[in-house]
This record gives structure tokens, sequence and C-alpha cells, in this order.
């Protein structure tokens, strides 16, 4: 038995290592660090978060590089022992184009639309280190003369092109449909081990399992602009993404059991990671609507509402069934030129998702958080701008109740950013 339940523990980290979260990005352009609510945009940048208004942009082609550096915490808490996990990401580029001739435009972007980035656990996670350690303690044979040896990390990247087409049809009024390409990368791997000194193992599991997938989305987009006054909205539809995994090695072994009696056990846990397997990643559908005015010449204000339909996205296990609801975001920025060359910005988002305990793991969870940008940007030209933004993530902590005791998840998050734009 005691064999048995330590498979299970093992393996357990198979099974729940593929949980998708909730994966949708918003921030591409440097002016989302420095201002965070940019829905009712008219300068490149509209081209992801407000297509239409570019009908009021600048009058030729636009391009714009954007860079941006995150670097983020995940920890668990449980039983007063601290499984920290550092989440990491190179630097991020975004590519922004666009033309404009009379009522017609034309624009593009193509960034990491979703998740983004490396998680690794250097000494595993509770969810199997805690019941094999309880579990070999028990054990007069092996209390005190094992080496527990695991880790986890994984990567999720899902890469985006968008190329949108906006048509203004009245002097207020104006219009652009666009379509999503969405390109899923990601991997799954770790190991957990249990040693009795060099002569014997008494658990193996390795994981090594890559997954892959493509996935396509329409979006639509309106805005109304008359005078000092925008009002904006945009609809992405949900994005449909079924990896197939190229499973590189997959192993549970347990001493004293058969390869058959491990299969007939726990063939079911281990399936989803089987090669050829197939696993949804989808992105929920997004509603975006924002209102912008112009104060003044110099003085600008924007505020924002997303709502993110994650309880209709399909996720591995089906596991959206377990959120209570949608996540809901609430964004207000600002940005005034000092004068012709120079413009200053603040913006803040809450973002609060509809978590459970259920839908918490491990593997992958969420916190709600208050996020805080500022920056600026520097007209060095009448043809080129720089942007350089900052924002931090504060986030909630999170406590469930589990089988293993009070679990409390918490995060951190920074992320900077440079980009330049040219108009030609």
């Amino acid at each position: 038995m005691t064999k048995k339940l330590l498979l299970i523990a093992a393996v357990a980290i198979a099974t729940q290592a593929t949980a998708g979260g909730l994966m949708t990005n918003t921030n591409y352009h440097v002016a989302f660090d420095r201002m965070m609510a940019r829905g009712a945009s008219t300068e490149i940048d509209a081209a992801y978060s407000n297509p239409a208004g570019l009908a009021w942009g600048y009058e030729g082609f636009q391009f714009s590089l954007d860079f941006q550096k995150p670097w983020q915490n995940r920890d668990i808490e449980l039983n007063n022992v601290t499984y920290k996990g550092k989440a990491s990401a190179p630097i991020v580029p975004a590519i922004f184009a666009s033309y404009k001739k009379d009522r017609w435009a034309v624009s593009t972007m193509i960034g990491i639309v979703g998740s983004g980035g490396f998680v690794k656990y250097d000494n595993g996670v509770p969810m199997f280190n805690v019941p094999i350690t309880a579990m070999l303690d028990n054990n007069p044979q092996t209390k005190g003369n094992y080496t527990l040896n695991s880790e986890m990390k994984g990567k999720q990247y899902i890469y985006g092109g968008q190329l949108n087409f906006t048509y203004k049809f009245t002097d207020f009024l104006s219009a652009a449909v666009g379509m999503r390409a969405n390109y899923y990368d990601g991997y799954y791997k770790g190991h957990v081990t249990a040693d009795m000194g060099d002569i014997m193992r008494l658990v193996n599991l390795q994981l090594d399992c890559p997954q892959k997938g493509w996935g396509f989305a329409p979006i639509l987009s309106l805005d109304f602009h008359e005078g000092p006054l925008t009002i904006a909205a945009r609809y992405e539809f949900r994005t449909k993404i079924e990896t197939e995994n190229d499973t590189k090695e997959l192993k549970a072994d347990v001493t004293g059991m058969t390869a058959a009696e491990t299969a007939a056990a726990f063939g079911a846990k281990i399936a989803g990671y089987m090669d050829g397997a197939k696993t949804r990643y989808d992105m929920p559908a997004l509603l975006s609507i924002a209102l912008g005015y112009e104060f003044t010449d110099r003085l600008r204000a924007t505020a924002e509402y997303h709502f993110f339909d994650d309880k209709n996205a399909k996720m591995s296990g089906d596991r959206q069934d377990k959120l209570e609801g949608g996540t809901n975001e609430i964004l207000l920025g600002a940005e005034y030129d000092i004068n012709d060359k120079f413009t200053v910005s603040l913006g803040g988002q809450r973002t609060d998702y509809g978590l459970s305990d259920d839908y918490q793991q491990d593997t992958s969870f969420a916190c709600d958080s208050y996020s805080i940008g500022l920056g600026g940007a520097w007209n060095v030209t009448d043809k080129i701008r720089l942007n350089a933004g900052y924002f931090i993530t504060i986030y909630s902590d999170y406590t469930k109740a589990s089988e293993l005791g009070p679990e409390t998840f918490s995060r951190t998050n920074n992320v900077i950013g440079l980009g330049v734009d040219f108009k030609f």
C-alpha cells in the first residue's frame, strides 16, 4: 500500500502539470506599461488595443518596435515551509505597423499574446514532496534512510500575429475587422526520485513532454470619436487551441511493482502525457470597452473595462468548470505633455479572477491583483518617439484548505519596457 501511495504522489505531478492558467496577455506596447488604459488610443499601439481608432491616426505609415523584460516569483507556503518558484522570460519583443490613407487603414501586430515565460521550482512542489516524505517517514525500513530529489519546470508561450482592416464610415464612427493566428509552444519537465543510499531507488518519476498547437481568433472593433471624446469597444472571439504531445520521456516506477501492475493501476493518470495525446489551452473571449477624453491639448485620460470569459474557454481537464466566473479588469490612465518633446503618464489596473479552491493548483495558480504603471515618452523628432515604462503588480495572497494543510499562494511581478515608434 505504501508503494502505491508513493506512486500516486509521484504521478500527481504529471497529471496536474498540464493545467493551464488564465492565459491572455494585454501588455504588448510600452505605452501600456506607462499608462495601462490604452483602449481609446489612436496611436500605433491601437493596432492591438483599438484597431478602429486608427481611422483617426497618423496619415501614412507607422512602425513600432518594443522590448519588455518581466520578472516574477511564484511561491507556495505549506506548514511553514516555502517552496519558491522563479518565473522568468527573456527580453520580450513586439512589432506594430499600420498604414492609413483617407478613410482606410490596415495594421498588424506580432508578439507573445498569451502566457509567456518559464517557471522553475528547484525543490519541487508540496503536492508530491509532502506525501512522499510522509510515506517514507512512516515506513520503519526507510525512515531516515532515504534521499528525496525533486524539480519541476515548465514553459508556456503563445505567439500571435494579428492583421486588421479599418474603415471610417462617418466623420465620427469607424469599425475594424481582424484575425489573429496563435501558436502555442510549451513543455513540462520534471522528476522526483527517492533513493535509499546507493542500493535502492524507491520512486522514480521522469517527465519530458513538449506540447504545440495552433488557434485562430476573429476580432471586431468599433470607435466613436467626436471632438475630445472617444468611446471604443473591441471583442476578441475565443481561440480554440488544441495541443499535441511530443513526449520524449514518461516514466513512473516504484520498487516492487511490475510495469503491468503500474499500467493497470495508474495508466489513466498518465494518459494525458502519452505521446500524441491532445490537450486544450483555449484563450478566452475578451470584451474591452474604453472611454477616452482630452481635457486640454496636453492632458488626456482613459477609463477602461475588460471581461475575459474564462468559464467558456476549455482548459486541461475541464478546469474552467472550477472557476466561479470570468475575469474582470478595471483600468485607469492619464498622460500629460510637458511640452512638445516630453510626455509623462501614470496608470493603474485592478484584476479580479473568478477563483476557487478547486481551481488553484501547486503547478498553476492565480491571485487577484493591483498594478501600477508609470513612465514617459520623448519625441526625438517629428517622426521618432521613444517610450519607456515600468509597472509593478501587487498580488493578494490566496489561501486554500487542502488535505496537506492550509496552502498559501503568493506572487510578485515587475516589468520594464523600452520602445521606439517611427512615422514615415
